[in-house]
């Protein structure tokens, strides 16, 4: 009989918050079990654990967390190396700022890019002009704001690879971006943490 892990993740295949928490997962090492669930039918035994149906969530042990940034905050304190937040009080707080406007400002747009319809374009212009505006951010640091990799590239990885399915095209001053989305991509960690709908991605933009 095989040993079962104390840590069940509940995953969306292709949504940015499942794949934030993978990454988290993979750049800790953690043994894990993980379990695809589609959202628009979602299993019994799994609304049994989680009412709500929302995903990711995490199940350790007698504990379930159903928000992506708690679920990365708690494995980073549960499994402590490698360190993915700061140690400090206020790099700590900036770090949790920092997560929260990506959230606040891309992963919105995103969702209206998701959705379609004329709101889409709009949001599309927008989250390209925001990244254009970090283009000298991108270019100080071998990771975003910090020399070392954190939960802040952990919540911009996946948002990066989404590019060709939101549309969206860096132009050729966004070098500096591209060349941090390729750091980060060439992670085994990173490489790791991809279901084959994510993997799909970037292979379906390959052959346009």
């Amino acid at each position: 009989m095989l040993k079962r892990s104390s840590i069940t993740v509940f995953c969306n295949e292709s949504c940015i918050y499942s794949h934030r928490v993978k990454i988290v997962l993979a750049e800790k090492g953690v043994n894990f079990d993980i379990v695809y669930v589609d959202p628009d039918n979602p299993p019994e035994d799994f609304l049994d654990i989680n009412p709500y149906g929302s995903l990711p969530t995490l199940v350790d042990r007698d504990l379930m967390i159903n928000q992506s940034n708690i679920i990365m905050e708690y494995l980073d304190e549960r499994f402590p190396h490698p360190p993915l937040l700061p140690v400090y009080p206020v790099a700590k707080a900036k770090t949790r700022l920092m997560i929260y406007r990506i959230e606040k400002d891309w992963y919105s747009l995103i969702q209206t890019i998701d959705a379609g319809g004329e709101a889409a374009d709009a949001a599309r212009e927008s989250f390209l002009n925001q990244l254009i505006a970090l283009i000298p951010v991108f270019s100080e640091m071998p990771f975003f704001l910090n020399q070392e990799f954190s939960l802040v590239d952990c919540t911009i990885a996946p948002v990066l690879w989404r590019l060709p399915q939101y549309g969206i095209e860096l132009p050729e001053k966004a070098e500096a971006i591209v060349e941090y989305a390729n750091r980060i991509f060439a992670r085994n960690s990173f490489k790791g943490s991809m279901s084959e709908t994510e993997l799909e991605i970037r292979e379906l933009a390959d052959e346009v």
